[in-house]
């Protein structure tokens, strides 16, 4: 872990895993622990927010479907404002920052800003959620490939590729339950075997 010389703290944009807080890398609790500031998603294990210092600051900045907490761009002003501060903070996401979770808009704005950051990658719920059920991604002979799709962008207007995701191995939907009727309409239409 780098420590911070500047006058300004430094971000650790941390992947919480899919839920089982024992699936959070030994980094990213190491980061919780030595936080001065957690902003933290609503799907993060609260077992993960226990291990924070007594003194930490915790700002819940959670995003529901349809209804969000603090915009993305408050979410961006308060990592910027607490590093300039000179604090250690974690932004704690669930899962994996990169997938599906703006870790990427967020590296940019701390960028933009000349603020240090650091990302520590999560475990999705994309592979732990079929590897708790035994569910194999890819498996030698029957598998070689596989997809994560935006299943909240299944909606009648979808940019998906349905043509191209159903000639793909194994294809695993997140956020994907309102659409799901859609999904399966697509997957079945575009000869895909569900």
């Amino acid at each position: 872990m780098s420590d911070h010389s500047s006058a300004n703290g430094i971000v650790y944009i941390v992947g919480g895993g899919p839920g089982d807080p024992g699936l959070i890398t030994v980094k990213g609790l190491d980061c919780i622990r030595r936080a001065d500031v957690i902003l933290f998603d609503r799907l993060v294990a609260q077992e993960l927010l226990a291990e924070a210092s007594s003194p930490a600051e915790m700002i819940n900045v959670g995003k529901e479907p349809k209804r969000h907490r603090r915009a993305q761009e408050e979410i961006n002003s308060l990592m910027i404002e607490k590093a300039r501060e000179g604090k250690i903070v974690v932004r704690l996401k669930g899962g994996d920052p990169f997938v599906f979770g703006r870790g990427g808009e967020e590296c940019l704005a701390l960028a933009e800003a000349g603020i240090q950051f650091e990302v520590v990658p999560g475990v999705s719920s994309a592979i732990a959620v079929p590897a708790y059920a035994g569910i194999p991604v890819t498996q030698r002979g029957v598998t070689t490939a596989f997809t994560v799709v935006a299943g909240h962008t299944a909606g009648p207007d979808s940019e998906i590729d349905w043509d191209a995701i159903s000639r793909i191995g194994t294809i695993i939907f997140l956020m994907g339950v309102e659409h799901l009727p859609e999904i399966v309409l697509q997957l079945t239409a575009h000869g895909c075997e569900i």
